[in-house]
């Protein structure tokens, strides 16, 4: 009887420990499958394409968003490296969504052309809050649509939301919501609409 109850306490504990590890407990949702496949990447990841049916497959899937806890992991920062690594390798790419390097979160690297030296940022669990005035029609081309592009109508004036992971205050993500104009407005635009699956093509 004795033993019949360490064998079960033992179980009931190896149960915990399985659970705590893929991050249950912890408020992670990240799965083992992004892990691996953010860990397993060079820093300069495969951009997917539409002329490939499974890449095709993972661009037209809608994005979720990290949690807090997610954040703060040492897979979340790789990704956020990744992205401006693999952006800084493209000709002439001002921005890049996750989902383009096959992995279905709320992230994009964007090249803020509307700051000094255009230093390429990352934004986690992003969406656009707000447009204002009327669209207009510009040229757009995208990573993951080779060779085509085509005028899309997009706003000048938006607002954006999205979680700061803490550059300023490490470990204490906070919401922030920034008014965007001009080109950089037009890039967000484009890179959140692949975080719902939607390519410039669309459009």
């Amino acid at each position: 009887m004795k033993l019949v109850k360490r064998k079960n306490k033992i179980l009931i504990l190896a149960a915990a420990l399985s659970i705590a590890s893929c991050g249950y407990n912890s408020g992670q949702t990240m799965t083992k499958e992004e892990a691996d496949l953010i860990n397993g990447s060079p820093d300069i990841m495969r951009i997917l394409t539409m002329d490939n049916d499974a890449d095709l497959a993972v661009l037209r899937k809608g994005s979720v968003n990290f949690s807090a806890e997610d954040l703060g992991t040492p897979e979340y920062a790789a990704l956020a490296r990744k992205l401006v690594t693999t952006l800084e390798s493209t000709d002439g790419g001002v921005g890049l969504a996750a989902p383009q390097v096959g992995i279905n979160r709320r992230v994009v690297a964007v090249q803020r052309v509307d700051k000094e030296g255009e230093p390429i940022e990352v934004y986690a669990n992003i969406s656009i809050e707000e447009k204002r005035g009327e669209p207009e029609a510009g040229p757009e081309g995208c990573l993951s649509v080779p060779d085509r592009r085509g005028d899309v109508m997009r706003y000048r004036d938006i607002t954006i939301r999205y979680t700061d992971v803490g550059s300023d205050n490490p470990g204490q993500p906070r919401e922030v919501r920034e008014d965007v104009s001009g080109f950089a407005a037009v890039i967000f635009q484009h890179e959140v609409d692949h975080l719902e699956g939607v390519l410039f093509i669309d459009k």
